[in-house]
C-alpha cells in the first residue's frame, strides 16, 4: 500500500512541473522565480488552521522540535527555489531527470543518521528505479556543452530535498505525521513571509497580481493543491518504507513528466512539444520497464 502513496508524489509532481514551467515562462519570465514561492508559502499557511483544528496537540511539541521541523520546511522552499531557477532557463524534461540525485543523498543520510539498511532485493530494485530515471536524462542527440550551472542548482536542490525528507521522517515517526506536517508547513509560510518582507519581491508579487489576478490565482492555486497532495502522499509513505526507497520512487517524476508532455504534444501541440520519434519512445519504454521492475522488487 505504501507504494501507492509513494508513487502519488511523482505523478502529481509531474503535473505540477508542467504547470510550473507554464507559469515561469508565461508570467515570471521577467520576474524573480522567488515570487512564485510566495504562492507555495500561502498554500502552507492556509493549511495550518485546519490541521490545528483536527489535531490541537500539534502545538504541544518542545520548542526545539518545532524549530527543527520548521527548518525542514525552509529547506524545502530553498530546494524549490533552486529548481525554479533551473526551470527558468531549461525545459521541464531537461530539469526533472536531475532529481535522480535525491535518492542517492537520501540513502547516504538515512544510512548514517537513521541506520537504515536495505535488503539485496531492495537495493537492486532501488537501483533499477534510479537507472530508469537516469536513462530518461540521456539525450543521445544532444551535443551541447556541459551545463555546470544547471547541475549545481539541481544537486543543491536534491541534497536539500533529501535532508528535508530525513528531518521529516525522524519527527513523523517519533511524534506524529500531522504534527510534523504542521510545522513543516509553518516553515514554508515563514519563508514566504521573509520574501514578502523584501521590498523588491513584494513589489513584483503585487504587480503580477494586478496584471493577471484571475489567471495567476487560478493556475497557481490548482498547482499548489496538486503539489501539496504529492508532498503529503510521499511523506506519508516515509512512515512505512526506507527514506532512500521512497525518494528513489520520487525520482521517477521525469517519466511522468515525459508521459504528460507527450499527451500535451498529441492533444494540444500549441502548449508544448515532446520528441515523439521512434528512438526516443523506445528509450522511454526501456526506462519505464526498469522502473516497473524496480517497483516490483522493492515490494517483495
Amino acid at each position: 500500500m505504501w507504494l501507492v502513496f509513494a508513487f502519488s508524489g511523482p505523478v502529481l509532481w509531474a503535473v505540477s512541473i508542467h504547470l510550473d514551467k507554464y507559469l515561469v515562462s508565461r508570467y515570471f519570465a521577467q520576474s524573480s522565480v522567488a515570487v512564485l514561492l510566495v504562492f507555495t508559502a500561502l498554500a502552507g499557511l492556509l493549511l495550518l488552521p485546519p490541521i490545528w483544528f483536527f489535531r490541537p496537540a500539534v502545538i504541544d511539541l518542545p520548542l526545539g522540535s518545532m524549530a527543527l521541523i520548521a527548518f525542514s520546511g525552509l529547506l524545502y522552499m530553498t530546494a524549490i527555489f533552486f529548481y525554479l531557477q533551473a526551470l527558468q532557463s531549461e525545459e521541464a524534461s531537461v530539469v526533472a531527470p536531475l532529481f535522480q540525485a535525491t535518492p542517492l543523498f537520501g540513502y547516504l543520510l538515512a544510512y548514517f543518521v537513521l541506520g537504515e539498511r536495505l535488503s539485496v532485493l531492495q537495493m537492486l530494485g532501488g537501483g533499477l528505479i534510479v537507472a530508469g530515471g537516469a536513462l530518461l536524462s540521456i539525450d543521445l542527440g544532444d551535443r551541447r556543452a556541459f551545463k555546470g550551472r544547471l547541475i549545481a542548482l539541481m544537486l543543491a536542490c536534491a541534497f536539500a530535498l533529501a535532508l528535508t525528507g530525513l528531518i521529516f521522517k525522524i519527527y513523523a515517526i517519533r511524534d506524529e505525521f500531522w504534527t510534523a506536517t504542521f510545522w513543516a508547513f509553518a516553515g514554508q509560510a515563514l519563508f514566504g513571509g521573509v520574501l514578502l518582507a523584501i521590498a523588491g519581491y513584494r513589489r513584483q508579487f503585487v504587480a503580477l497580481l494586478r496584471a493577471n489576478p484571475a489567471s495567476i490565482l487560478a493556475i497557481s492555486g490548482a498547482n499548489e493543491l496538486i503539489n501539496v497532495a504529492g508532498i503529503l502522499g510521499a511523506r506519508y509513505a516515509l512512515l512505512f518504507a526506507p527514506l532512500s526507497l521512497v525518494q528513489a520512487i520520487g525520482s521517477t517524476t521525469s517519466l511522468f513528466v515525459f508521459a504528460i508532455g507527450a499527451a500535451i504534444s498529441a492533444c494540444c501541440p500549441a502548449l508544448g512539444r515532446e520528441d515523439l520519434s521512434a528512438g526516443n519512445l523506445a528509450q522511454k519504454a526501456v526506462a519505464a520497464v526498469l522502473v516497473a521492475a524496480g517497483a516490483i522488487l522493492i515490494n517483495r
